[in-house]
């Protein structure tokens, strides 16, 4: 069973990763919001190295494919994010902006490992920018007022690829950390889902 949500969550966050690319570029936007991408991004090029050099697993081949799919969407960032911020920001200001999002997310995934060990870090923070991630899609919606850079296949892709692992590792696993926050993401996922589902009726407002 545990292998099976393991596979259930790396195929639907591939899907997540998939479909960012592709509406990031289609929307000149990127899809993913900042903070959480930095992290994931960060939290990828981790423990995708990590099971380069310990030994391929299930979860280390999505690691790794999710890592390549983050530089691409990491690029949509850079080349089309500096247009959703104010005039005032500079290009120097938002790459600046940019990389100290990068180097501050390597930073806490890093003091995650030094105060948890590579197994519990790995989960802990997971869920945790898993829930930061899921609270800023609906910043994002809001802030574009509607759903420019968004698909309800992303929102549905995030919350089956959250709540798989929530149920191997916070039920299964009997952690009542992972279980608390795996379901506090689902949560924001599903008010997110309505969200878009509401912005795609007919006479339904987008941007």
């Amino acid at each position: 069973m545990i292998l099976f949500l393991t596979i259930v969550s790396g195929l639907a966050w591939t899907v997540v990763y998939a479909d960012a690319i592709r509406i990031g570029f289609r929307d000149r936007s990127y899809a993913i919001p900042a903070a959480a991408l930095a992290l994931n991004f960060a939290w990828e090029a981790i423990y995708a190295t990590r099971s380069i050099a310990t030994g391929i697993t299930a979860q280390g081949v999505f690691n790794i494919a999710w890592g390549l799919a983050d530089v691409v969407i990491v690029y949509t960032f850079l080349q089309f994010g500096r247009s959703e911020l104010p005039g005032w920001v500079t290009r120097r200001l938002f790459i600046g902006w940019a990389l100290l999002l990068g180097v501050t997310s390597f930073a806490v995934q890093l003091l995650f490992v030094v105060q948890f060990g590579w197994d519990d870090a790995a989960r802990y923070a997971a869920f945790l920018q898993n829930l930061l991630m899921s609270g800023l899609f609906i910043a994002m919606f809001a802030a574009r007022g509607g759903t420019r850079g968004q698909t309800l296949l992303i929102a549905v892709a995030k919350w089956i690829g959250t709540l798989a692992p929530m149920i191997a590792l916070g039920w299964y696993g009997n952690s009542p950390l992972i279980l608390g926050v795996g379901t506090l993401c689902s949560v924001f996922d599903l008010v997110y889902i309505g969200l878009l589902w509401r912005a795609r009726q007919p006479g339904a407002a987008t941007g």
